[in-house]
Formats: C-alpha cells, structure tokens, sequence
C-alpha cells in the first residue's frame, strides 16, 4: 500500500497560513469537487510539479479563486487597507509566495518521513496565472478545501495527477485504506501502540484525557542550536564585528531540536527549495535507521 500523505498536506496548509499571514487557521472538511464550485469569475492557477528521487514526475495544479487569494494579500500585508475585488499581478505574487512556503514546507516534512515509496521529493512551480473561471473546463481529481480563516469561511482547489492518487487515499473526510493482510511486523507494531495507548488511558481516567486533548492546539516554539559555549563576561564586551566564535559542537555532529526551549530530538540541516530545514535523526527514544 502506498504511503499516505494526505495529513502531511492539511497540516502544512494550516502552518503555512497561521505563520505567513498571522491568523487563525482550519480545515473544515475536504471533498471531491467540480470546477463550477469554484464560485468566481477568477482564480489564481498555480502548476507545481513533483519530482521524487525515483519514479515518474507528478504534477498538482493550486485553483485559488478570488476571495482567498485576495486574502492572501491583504493578510500578508497585516490587514491594512481595503480588500480588493479582483485579482491583480500583486496578488498573483502573494499566492505565488505563499504556494512556494507550502510545497517547500512539504518536501522538508515528507522527506523528513523516510517513506520508501516517496522519498528524496522536491517541488517546482511550473506556472502560474490569473485564469477566467469559465475557460478552466473539465478538471480531473479536483478537490476542494473548505478553510477558515479568523472563522470567516474560504475555498482553496487541488487537482492531483494519477499517479499522485495513491498518496492521497485520505485526502476526503472519513476515507480510509485499509490492507487486508498485514504482516507479522505491522500486528505488532499495532499491537504495541493500542497497550500504549490504553495504558495511558488508564493512568489518566476520561476525564484527564479530555483536559489533555486541550492543549493540542497550543503553539510552542520550535528551534535548532547549531552549538554553545560559555563565555566570561569581560570577554563579550571585547567583542567587535568580525569576530569568529568557535562552537563546541563539531561539523558532523546532529543538531539539537528544541521545543520551547527543551531539547526534544536531534537533526541534522537540509536546503528545500532553497531554504534551511532539519531532517529530525531521533525524537525522544525513537531514531532513524540508516
């Protein structure tokens, strides 16, 4: 069964926007849609192709219409002055900007996964334009996501290729892949995380655990030390521009990832699509075996 990266898309969507364009974000529900749901004379056409380090390129189109993608915008500039009623070159750039963060925000997360079917990813944009909704014409595996943003409802539309549908088996509300015969492996690993589970469940009581399931959606900050070294006082005011500081820490050893402040795991640095990222070695006791 292929690996599924349907959650790995709606979360980056959520990040991407709550972190570009400071508001509150969700995913409402997902569903197979048509192009005469998108309710607008114009959207925004984005091509982005994916190029795995084996098997064929895929392609996934981005259908932004009117509303969001003047949100884009608006919210990218803090809100100040008035939504506009169409959709402009300015606009175009803002959802270009915002489509690059998401695709490369997802090669980061779903290399970082060591799937063996879907590895070594990267994404490009091919294209990107103001179309008139009434030339789109029929679109294959068009999807529609209902979002929210600061609880004010807006539409965003995928289109996969199908070679990409296998990866996306999760992708509407409620479906789900299920094998038919797992290996001895997959039963205990599954085995093994409903005890955990259960055991957790009973330490906590129903109660707890709904107290618990509070704090998911809160934000923590996430951070990568490159290295420390301690230092005297009067040895920091002699500083002065150009000064090289030595790290403690050597070239080939993992970086440390922090939550808050507290380790949680070590990593090592990648570029995506031109920007730093960190491939997570280990988190808490579980490592990534090479």
């Amino acid at each position: 069964m292929a690996s599924d990266i349907s959650n790995i898309i709606n979360n980056e969507f959520k990040n991407t926007f709550e972190s570009l364009l400071s508001i509150s974000s969700s995913i409402e529900g997902v569903h197979l849609a048509s192009s005469n749901e998108i309710d607008s004379e114009q959207c925004v056409m984005v091509a982005v192709e994916m190029t795995p380090k084996t098997g064929p390129k895929s392609q996934i189109n981005f259908f932004l219409p009117t509303v969001i993608s003047t949100k884009f915008e608006y919210f990218m500039l803090g809100g100040i002055g008035e939504l506009k009623l169409s959709i402009d070159d300015e606009i175009l750039d803002a959802v270009k900007e915002i489509v690059g963060t998401i695709i490369g925000s997802l090669a980061t997360t779903i290399n970082a996964q060591d799937f063996s079917d879907l590895n070594g990813v990267s994404f490009s944009q091919k294209e990107s334009s103001i179309k008139q909704v009434s030339s789109l014409g029929k679109i294959e595996h068009l999807y529609c996501f209902n979002l929210s943003f600061n609880n004010e409802p807006v539409k965003l539309f995928l289109s996969f290729d199908n070679s990409l549908l296998p990866f996306i088996a999760k992708i509407v509300d409620g479906e789900d892949i299920v094998d038919d015969v797992e290996d001895d492996d997959s039963k205990n690993k599954n085995n093994s995380s409903k005890n955990s589970t259960n055991g957790l469940l009973a330490l906590l009581g129903d109660e707890s655990t709904e107290n618990l399931k509070l704090l998911f959606n809160v934000k923590l900050r996430f951070s990568v030390r490159l290295g420390t070294k301690t230092f005297l006082l009067k040895d920091i005011v002699n500083w002065d521009v150009g000064y090289i500081i030595e790290l403690e820490q050597m070239v080939n050893e993992p970086l440390d990832i922090l939550v808050n402040g507290v380790k949680v795991g070590d990593g090592e640095a990648v570029i995506v699509d031109g920007r730093f990222g960190v491939k997570i070695k280990n988190i808490g006791e579980k490592k990534l075996e090479l």
